[in-house]
């Protein structure tokens, strides 16, 4: 996936919004971000709970892992957009998204 691919399936979620963040683009819903993209590496940062982001770090170390220090401890994790399937950055956007979406929003894309 591209870096505009993954802008536009960040803005395709419900109330999402696309704000700077130092040298990266967040992309948020109610105030929180759920995404960070760094253009000039091609990678997106997400946030994930515990359990998810060790079951996709599992998948493919060298593509997906924790953040540095207490920020990967808090379940944000590193993905190399241009290097994994499609499919699997949307099922992990989704799930990010519904970690900081209001209830009413997160119902939406919740696959449970």
């Amino acid at each position: 996936m591209d870096n505009l691919a993954f802008k536009v399936l960040c803005l395709s979620f419900e109330e999402a919004t696309e704000q700077p963040h130092f040298e990266k683009t967040s992309f948020r819903v109610n105030k929180k971000i759920f995404a960070t993209l760094n253009i000039k590496k091609n990678s997106a940062t997400l946030k994930l709970s515990a359990i998810n982001q060790s079951v996709f770090c599992a998948f493919d170390p060298g593509k997906i892992k924790p953040a540095t220090g207490a920020w990967g401890k808090q379940g944000w994790t590193l993905f190399e957009i241009s290097e994994l399937k499609d499919e699997m950055i949307i099922d992990a956007l989704s799930l990010s998204y519904c970690s900081v979406a209001p209830q009413k929003l997160s119902e939406k894309y919740s696959k449970d």
